[in-house]
């Protein structure tokens, strides 16, 4: 019987065989990099899908979470490079899973808001000045945008000095600035609608609040910003995101709140603030995953931390982030209408 054909395919499958296990075996070092990676990166996402912000360093990789598709990809091509099964089935599981929550979180704009005529419209400016170091451009965006209220966060005293000159404080009549003695602590809220009811929620860093007098409505308007979430404390984050969520379910007015929240949508804490019925602007424009933060890196890597929250009736029209020199964070300029 002649079986030279069947030894000869024999011979090639094993040496096909030998040449995969060989591939294998290459580079444990590169593989073990490439589970620990995704393991860092399941975790979080698991955190995320059982809607907790967990510990450290979890809550700080929440805040990269849409960058968490870089590398995935790369260990999903090395691995098909080194032929490990397990891992890219593991790295296309993260792709997945990270797909899946870069979906915008809450509801789009209600239908119709866009056509109907305002009671009122106004505009709000944000920004966290870094210790005051960026005053100089937040002046000088006030006057080529005049917006009607300005939320200033981490206002030093020579940041409080600029908003109580007098121009300023011509054009800008009612205003709230506090705390600007502890650096990072001071904010600042500035209106040119009279401002009653004046509060403060709770909070290492102040956050300033008042009820606005806007053509006879009267709007809640609240400055937040909780302390970040720490290495070593997130605690103080938690709660001070908290106490801002416990304000908006309690609100009996429409209600705007904008600062620094030191969290983005993929944050259990701030998504519970959210679901008391707040909106985020610029979800509802369709740029909830437009980078505010670090600015140095913006708009090609970090993380939306700075927003404006609304209750109904209140609807955002248009939104612009801001360049500023001299801080860490870019400011948002939203156009928000009163229905």
């Amino acid at each position: 019987m002649y079986t030279g054909a069947s030894t000869s395919e024999g011979q090639g499958a094993a040496a096909g065989g030998t040449a995969d296990g060989e591939r294998r075996r290459r580079h444990p070092l590169v593989a073990a990099l490439c589970a620990l990676t995704l393991l860092v990166l399941t975790v979080t996402l698991g955190f995320r899908a059982g809607d907790e912000d967990g510990p450290t360093p979890v809550p700080q990789l929440l805040a990269f979470l849409p960058w968490f598709l870089a590398p995935a990809w790369l260990v999903l091509l090395g691995a098909a490079l080194m032929r490990r099964w397990l891992l890219l089935v593991w790295a296309l599981a993260v792709l997945v899973g990270t797909g899946w929550f870069l979906r915008p979180y809450g509801p789009p704009a209600p239908a119709g808001a866009a056509d109907r005529e305002p009671r009122a419209q106004f505009r709000l400016l944000t920004a966290n000045l870094k210790y005051g170091r960026a005053t100089g451009d937040l002046l000088a965006a006030v006057r080529r945008e005049r917006p009607q209220f300005v939320a200033v966060q981490e206002c030093d005293t020579r940041c409080a000095s600029a908003l109580r000159g007098p121009r300023l404080r011509e054009e800008y009549p009612h205003r709230m600035i506090t705390g600007v003695d502890g650096g990072a602590r001071g904010s600042a809220l500035l209106s040119v609608y009279p401002l009653s009811g004046r509060s403060q929620v709770r909070g290492r860093l102040s956050m300033p609040g008042a009820v606005a007098d806007v053509h006879g409505k009267r709007i809640a308007v609240q400055v937040a910003h909780p302390m970040p979430p720490l290495p070593r404390d997130t605690a103080h984050w938690r709660t001070e995101l908290d106490r801002l969520r416990a304000y908006a379910a309690a609100r009996k007015r429409p209600t705007l709140i904008a600062g620094d929240f030191n969290s983005s949508q993929d944050h259990a804490a701030f998504r519970a603030l959210l679901d008391t019925g707040m909106h985020d602007a610029a979800r509802i424009l369709g740029n909830s995953r437009t980078p505010t933060w670090p600015a140095r890196t913006t708009p090609v890597l970090g993380a939306q931390i700075d927003h404006v929250l609304l209750s109904r009736p209140l609807v955002p029209v248009d939104a612009t982030f801001l360049d500023l020199r001299g801080t860490d964070h870019r400011g948002l300029l939203v156009n928000v209408k009163l229905l």
